[in-house]
């Protein structure tokens, strides 16, 4: 995996501008909501809607401009984790429903489960394969929903600032990593499996180290954007 990432001028979050929460969806631009507009049949109608109603959320399909893997919400975040700390960073990412949506490269749905089963991190036990270590290795990553040509994701409102959205709606649907580009950079596969496979095993290791020190305000980090590629 190559260690290039994003110049700083690939995003608005250049040196010295401060960097957004991972909670605030403020970073959602023209650019970005173009972007994902795009993905649909009718573009523009989906940007006249969000022009209209910025706070309703929109099915958008998957498999041409960005596949969406689907994971649950703790080892998403685990995974996003690995992404912004060791790795090259990640495309928009957003938290659905108890659920982690990192929006992938097209062909990623389609790739992805075929190279978890490969290194036998996949949720598919190989027949008659019984042994503790490969259930174990098995049972670490959680099933990822691989969504692509064929599925529809429904995407967070750009704004959460409109008539009638609750703060439990807020919490539902929101963007942890908005889009801010018409050209956004996307994990594929490999990527997506290293950041997989480093999750699991940070669970892991984490289930058996016993700490006296209270756990970190996991809200208060956030994600420099100048890092994507």
């Amino acid at each position: 995996m190559s260690s290039t990432r994003n110049p700083a001028s690939a995003s608005p979050h250049g040196p010295g501008a401060p960097l957004p929460d991972r909670f605030d969806i403020a970073g959602v631009t023209s650019e970005g909501a173009a972007w994902l507009a795009s993905a649909g049949t009718y573009p523009r109608s989906t940007l006249a809607l969000w022009a209209e109603r910025p706070s309703a959320p929109v099915v958008l399909p998957c498999g041409s401009t960005f596949d969406v893997v689907n994971a649950p919400a703790i080892f998403g975040r685990r995974m996003l984790d690995r992404l912004w700390d060791d790795g090259p960073g990640s495309g928009p990412v957003a938290a659905y429903r108890g659920r982690m949506l990192l929006f992938a490269a097209p062909g990623t749905a389609q790739r992805l489960p075929s190279l978890l089963e490969w290194e036998d991190w996949g949720s598919r036990r190989a027949e008659g394969q019984e042994d503790a270590a490969h259930v174990g290795r098995c049972g670490a990553v959680p099933p990822l929903l691989c969504h692509g040509t064929g599925d529809a994701v429904t995407v967070p409102a750009l704004s959460v600032d409109g008539a009638g959205t609750s703060a439990a709606d807020r919490l539902e649907s929101r963007w942890l990593v908005a889009p801010d580009t018409r050209h956004p950079w996307l994990p594929g596969p490999e990527i997506l499996l290293w950041a997989a496979v480093r999750a699991a095993r940070v669970a892991a290791s984490a289930a058996v180290r016993i700490s006296i020190f209270p756990p970190a305000d996991q809200g208060a980090k956030v994600y420099d954007v100048s890092r994507r590629r």
